[in-house]
């Protein structure tokens, strides 16, 4: 079966730093991957997402903090961040845009979410 699995969400204090992965189990290889996170009482919202070449797109809020990569030998994406605000809590979700696997592909995948807190 074919899933996003998250790691590394937590509890951290303003300025600090965590870093999220998520790997695609069962693929063999993701098309553009992305993380969105969605806080209390608000809309998901993408917050990187990167091509499978290494392009990456990142939102205002975000720029200059945060870094997505990837490891395609790993089907895996990685977030991290820096000089976390409170601002920035929320549930991160990891996404696949198609997660190839032996004989087929699934479309938009989505992860369970790992929680990120920042207190202030």
């Amino acid at each position: 079966q074919v899933q996003l699995v998250e790691s590394g969400g937590g509890y951290v204090q303003a300025g600090g730093s965590l870093r999220l992965s998520c790997a695609a189990s069962g693929g063999i290889f993701s098309t553009i991957m992305g993380w969105y996170r969605q806080a209390p009482g608000k809309q998901r919202e993408l917050v990187a997402s990167i091509t499978s070449g290494g392009g990456a797109n990142y939102a205002d809020s975000v720029k200059g903090r945060f870094t997505i990569s990837r490891d395609n030998a790993k089907n895996s994406v990685y977030l991290q961040m820096n000089s976390l605000k409170p601002e920035d809590t929320a549930v991160y979700y990891c996404n696949a845009d198609r997660i190839f696997f032996m004989g087929g592909f699934k479309y938009d995948c989505w992860g369970q979410g790992t929680r990120v807190t920042v207190s202030s």
